[in-house]
């Protein structure tokens, strides 16, 4: 048929007036419109493969209307590697290493806003360029335990620290297109039994120590999606939780993306239509499973799902709603017309790894050595110190392999050695390197290998007696040891299975001691540990697992280049029966029959480390438990929010601001560097009651602040005072309560330095 261009014309409009009515492919419309348009053109069958796998971290979306599906990466601290298909195995990709980021308890440390919001660009540039949809992370799960060998992840013990924390590392992330997805929701605390353990808890505990951080992801930061934990809480799995995901989730909170299964976190189908969850991920993916041709149609949400539906068993309310959940996910991500193109492995990237980890270091002791005037500390190492020793395997064990999901193809990691060796080049001094300990020599996970041969076949005392010669004569010792990404180390799957350090390193540190005074400890880890040496060590540093830039981080610390402001997100107690958890035998840890009580309620780190010297312990009921706190027997090595510098500060007039019509607005003190150099501080905002009506802990973290001072030189640090500083959970009325009466408001530098106080009045 011959057309004419009237003809032509016509089809054009109607072409025109068909795309005009895709609602769901217009950018510019709003996301609901876009949700609700897609939703009504899907059949029942493309509804059911939009909320379950494809793979082993991407799930499908609809072909036939054109929507991408969504592709996941582990997380938090790099772009895990590409694996195959169905398999955890390497796909053999040439082009998918990573920066490796800090740990998060390395970015927890720093206590500084900025830094979580350059380390969630950082990271989600890396992402966007990978095209990675959903960045699983970040962790906030509360450091209960210093086993958990998972504790590296996430963000330390105190609620308001990790909440904090968290909120600008997501707005980074999801500036990029790129969703994060916040874990693990809830109490996954331990990881020895986290598929089976049943968590009981009181639910004051719950919302004040356990949630907050959460929350602040979901009201704060908008969290594009949330993670489910393995575990049980209050009897049903984490991952279909009711009360946890509806009621909590949406009900409370108004959280509007996507909930996520933990890779094998899903148990029931019934569940998993009614309890909230939206995407299922890694139940099976070997492609046998039940003998289906495509394993991932036998996964809860997958057929079972569907014949549930054509048999009249349930409806398809729930089952909109969690694809409404989905498309929402993707619009805002694989759809989202506003996200660039990202860039992996830059030199800017680089330069954030190297600056959050320099500013997460902590300088926990730092004591002269010498008598008199001649006595210098340690650190930073004076350029007169011609002959460095540097004795320990974390000097140059990869640590970016291995841990479990947060394992990374890292495109280069400088160790400690090769950092210090760099930096001494300056100082013309020699660096000298024995082993001293042999630990895991191991280096790969899943197809990611270090390529690192650390075989040493020599005994315990041949190590110890070459280290303690080697260190006679050095002007300056240097150990570098601590923890590593083994099993029942600082890793996924594994709690650790003692409180000191492994492989000989006490008797090691405690034997170089012995022979050279001029030594500091550098301990890397994401964990609390023993210290039977402490008194002998003048220098000690907590370095964490600070990824691609390990070693020159560490190295601008040791030589002053960088002076330290890190600060501990978490108490170090002298032995593991000082923590709390640990006060009730297996009931409280790791469980008794999969049934684990946290017994010590609210008093957990440093709320439990302020009860020493109470000489009955507390008694108490809530959620119809009994409660029994015994107070800890020893002061903690050191405490929560410690951390030193090569600087001095002071800090002094607090007070109240504010007009007299409008109340007080705030509370302020003045914070002066009385030393040489310029520093960093954090400035700690502490808030206790002074006649509670109820059980409450001595004193709360409510507010901080990282300040940068030049030598002589003051500021003023400023704490709005809100209402939410003074409340608790009324778990009888299930609402959040403020006490009228008189509080202290306590400000200093660490939760056992709180040199300045004032009297607030809450009428």
């Amino acid at each position: 048929m011959k057309r004419n261009r009237f003809t032509i014309l016509l089809a054009g409009i109607a072409v025109s007036a068909t795309l005009a009515a895709q609602v769901y492919l217009d950018p510019q419309a709003p996301v609901e419109q876009r949700v609700e348009d897609a939703l009504s053109r899907m059949t029942l069958n493309e509804k059911i493969a939009l909320i379950h796998a494809q793979s082993k971290f991407s799930s499908p979306g609809v072909a036939r209307l054109g929507i991408p599906g969504l592709w996941c990466t582990d997380g938090p601290h790099g772009i895990r590697a590409e694996v195959k298909w169905d398999e955890w195995d390497q796909a053999g990709w040439t082009n998918d290493s990573c920066i490796a980021f800090p740990a998060l308890t390395a970015l927890a440390a720093t206590w500084n806003t900025d830094m979580a919001a350059l380390y969630g660009k950082s990271i989600g540039e890396e992402a966007l360029y990978r095209g990675k949809n959903v960045l699983l992370g970040p962790g906030v799960n509360i450091y209960r335990t210093p086993l958990n060998g998972r504790n590296f992840e996430y963000m330390g013990e105190d609620p308001c620290l990790s909440a904090t924390m968290v909120v600008p590392y997501i707005q980074g992330v999801q500036l990029n297109g790129v969703a994060t997805c916040v874990k693990h929701f809830a109490l996954n605390n331990q990881e020895d039994g986290r598929h089976v353990v049943n968590v009981t808890l009181s639910e004051r505990a719950l919302y004040e120590i356990y949630l907050p951080a959460f929350k602040a992801a979901v009201q704060q930061g908008r969290s594009w999606s949330i993670m489910g934990a393995y575990n049980r809480i209050w009897g049903q799995y984490a991952c279909h939780n009711r009360r946890l995901l509806v009621d909590i989730l949406r009900g409370e909170w108004g959280f509007d993306g996507a909930v996520i299964s933990d890779w094998g976190g899903v148990s029931n189908t019934d569940e998993a239509i009614r309890n909230g969850l939206d995407l299922e991920y890694g139940s099976w993916t070997d492609g046998l499973t039940e003998g289906r041709s495509n394993s991932y149609d036998a996964y809860y949400l997958a057929m079972p799902y569907l014949e549930k539906i054509q048999r009249g068993e349930v409806g398809t309310d729930e089952l909109n709603e969690k694809v409404r959940n989905v498309l929402r996910l993707i619009f805002r991500t694989s759809m989202n017309p506003n996200k660039g193109f990202g860039s992996l492995c830059s030199d800017a990237h680089a330069a954030a790894a190297r600056q959050i980890a320099g500013e997460g270091i902590v300088l926990l002791q730092n004591n002269p050595v010498g008598k008199g005037k001649q006595a210098q500390p340690v650190l930073p190492i004076d350029a007169s110190k011609r002959s460095i020793l540097v004795v320990g395997e974390n000097a140059i064990k990869q640590m970016t392999v291995g841990g479990g999901s947060s394992s990374l193809k890292a495109k280069y990691e400088i160790s400690p050695l090769q950092g210090i060796r760099e930096r001494a080049k300056l100082n013309n001094a020699e660096v000298h390197y024995v082993r001293g300990y042999v630990g895991d020599i191991g280096g790969e996970y899943n197809g990611v290998t270090t390529g690192q041969n650390l075989r040493d076949d020599r005994t315990s005392a041949q190590l110890t007696a070459e280290a303690v010669e080697a260190a006679k004569t050095a002007d300056v010792v240097l150990f570098i040891g601590g923890l590593n990404k083994a099993d029942h180390q600082d890793s996924e799957s594994f709690d650790r299975l003692q409180y000191h350090l492994p492989y000989n390193q006490d008797q090691l540190i405690s034997a170089l001691a012995k022979v050279n005074p001029n030594i500091a400890v550098i301990i890397l880890s994401g964990n609390a540990y023993a210290m039977p040496w402490l008194a002998d060590v003048p220098a000690l540093l907590q370095a964490w697992f600070c990824g691609s830039e390990t070693g020159n981080a560490l190295a601008d610390v040791l030589f002053g280049d960088v002076n330290p402001s890190g600060h501990l997100p978490f108490t170090i107690m002298p032995a593991l029966e000082d923590y709390p958890s640990h006060q009730y035998g297996a009931a409280a840890y790791p469980g008794i029959n999969n049934e684990v009580e946290y017994r010590e309620d609210l008093f957990v780190g440093y709320r439990y480390a302020d009860l020493y010297g109470q000489k009955k312990p507390l008694t108490y009921t809530a959620d119809g438990r009994n409660f029994t706190i015994y107070p800890p027997k020893h002061k903690p090595l050191f405490a929560f929010g410690h951390g030193l510098s090569y600087t001095t500060f002071s800090l002094s007039n607090i007070r109240l601001t504010g007009s007299a019509a409008q109340g007080v607005q705030s509370v302020a003190v003045t914070v002066s560097n009385t030393g040489a150099r310029t520093g960093k501080q954090v400035v700690q905002l502490y808030v206790a009651p002074r006649k509670p009506g109820i059980v409450r802990p001595r004193k709360e973290l409510k507010a901080f602040a990282k300040v940068e001072l030049e030598s002589g030189h003051a500021t003023d640090v400023q704490f709005e005072i809100t209402d939410e500083m003074f409340r608790y959970f009324d778990a009888d009325k299930h609402e959040w309560v403020t006490d009228k009466g008189v509080y202290d408001l306590y400000v200093g530098t660490a939760s056992d330095n709180l040199p300045t106080k004032i009297t607030y009045t809450v009428k």
